[in-house]
């Protein structure tokens, strides 16, 4: 889940819906909010002469939805050997079990209860069936268990919630850490600057074809908005709550729930480092 905005100077991107790269297709699910933007990104990965084919985040519970994934599968001549997690939210990963059940595959997380099957998800995991290859990259921070996956035949990665294709994300506070998060944006940087990545295939919104672009947005909005943070605690506004009217005056009131979960974060970042 996000608490996604609008905001000026963000990459933009392309389809949501639909090829994306070579080996990605993307089926939006039919669960639009403010929380999920135009919905969650169901990615179907495969190289293109190969049958078997990789599901990243099956998304909701939702039979029509899962129901077209396979279609768009088999209409490209591919079976779904493997589902992968990104992370658990519902959005992602609530229509994993039912997946399994209509594809017979097994299912891959990084957390243990969402598994489906033998092996689990790792850091330095390579991912090879029908041929592909995607590696496992860690990406906690907006959850505890969030990871993304580089494909590099395609210069992508795609990132589940920690780079959305609008707006910014939640730091899911208590599981989610900033100083992990932003560990995590730092780990995607260097792929777009050692290895290549150039798309950014997200959990929600559009595709973003300025992956560096995307990572340094990022990176500046965070401290951007941790420095507003501290500046708002020496004023005196000392409650998440009050913290998030004063730096989050210009987010929808109706996603300060989810900006209260970060502003946790950003205070428990701030006091571990010793800056309030």
């Amino acid at each position: 889940m996000t608490y996604a905005a609008s905001l000026p100077g963000q990459p933009r991107g392309g389809t949501i819906a639909g090829p994306a790269t070579e080996r990605a297709v993307c089926v939006l699910a039919p669960n639009p909010s403010p929380m999920t933007l135009d919905g969650t990104n169901t990615w179907i990965v495969a190289e293109p002469d190969a049958d078997l084919a990789v599901v990243i985040d099956p998304g909701p519970l939702d039979e029509d939805h899962l129901s077209a994934v396979i279609a768009t599968a088999e209409r490209a001549g591919k079976r779904i050997g493997l589902t992968l997690l990104t992370h658990g939210h519902p959005d992602h990963a609530d229509g994993a079990s039912r997946f399994a059940e209509l594809t017979r595959s097994p299912v891959r997380a990084l957390d243990p209860a969402l598994r489906l099957g033998d092996e689990g998800l790792e850091a330095g995991d390579v991912i090879t069936t029908g041929g592909l290859e995607l590696r496992v990259v860690p990406t906690p921070g907006h959850t505890a268990d969030s990871l993304s996956f580089h494909l590099p035949a395609d210069g992508a990665v795609l990132t589940g919630d920690t780079v959305l294709g609008r707006g910014t994300t939640m730091v899911a506070h208590p599981d989610g850490r900033l100083g992990e998060y932003l560990e995590s944006l730092r780990r995607l940087r260097s792929l777009t600057v050692d290895d290549g990545v150039d798309t950014v295939l997200p959990g929600h919104g559009p595709v973003l074809n300025d992956a560096r672009g995307a990572v340094e947005f990022y990176l500046a909005h965070r401290a951007n908005r941790l420095a507003q943070v501290e500046t708002a605690v020496e004023a005196g506004y000392r409650t998440p709550g009050e913290v998030v009217a004063q730096v989050y005056a210009d987010v929808d009131r109706s996603l300060w729930p989810a900006a209260e979960l970060s502003v946790r974060a950003q205070l428990d970042y701030l006091q571990e480092h010793g800056l309030i």
